[in-house]
């Protein structure tokens, strides 16, 4: 089984993914909605945005589609109740890809030591999407005795 988030974006879903892919890695697939079947109910105007996206990374993955705002009336509004998470032991690892998919957009925690990670931080990248990241302790990590809540 596999669980994969899925998020959507007005227009910018190849540029999500292609920024999330150049701090990840991994492989786009991607079906524009001017690919679907020409009866599609859809405006002309979203042909190159993305009715279907895929981001394959190791041993997880990222969905993302462009709504248009006639089938999601809500899109412009701030993404809420959710956050796309990157866990990793390498604490290195996690400092980069919260510096990297933070950038342009806004830091809600800096990235620092909390009383149950060595390394935690969570921001809303510049598509709108909120982000965890968070490094798991080894074994014998204590916390530092000042470390809150970041």
């Amino acid at each position: 089984m596999q669980i994969v988030t899925s998020l959507s974006f007005k227009g910018e879903c190849r540029q999500a993914l292609e920024f999330y892919k150049s701090v990840l890695g991994g492989e786009i697939t991607a079906y524009p909605f001017g690919d679907g079947p020409p009866d599609m109910p859809i405006d002309a105007k979203y042909k190159d945005w993305l009715m279907h996206a895929w981001l394959q990374l190791d041993g997880a993955a990222i969905m993302g589609a462009d709504m248009p705002p006639e089938f999601a009336p809500n899109i412009d509004k701030p993404k809420n109740g959710f956050d796309v998470t990157f866990h990793s032991k390498d604490i290195a690892e996690c400092r980069r890809v919260f510096d990297a998919l933070s950038a342009g957009g806004q830091v809600v925690m800096a990235f620092g030591e909390t009383f149950w990670s060595p390394g935690y931080g969570a921001f809303i990248d510049r598509f709108g999407i909120p982000w965890m990241v968070n490094a798991i302790p080894a074994d014998d990590w204590t916390p530092n005795s000042k470390a809150g809540f970041a």
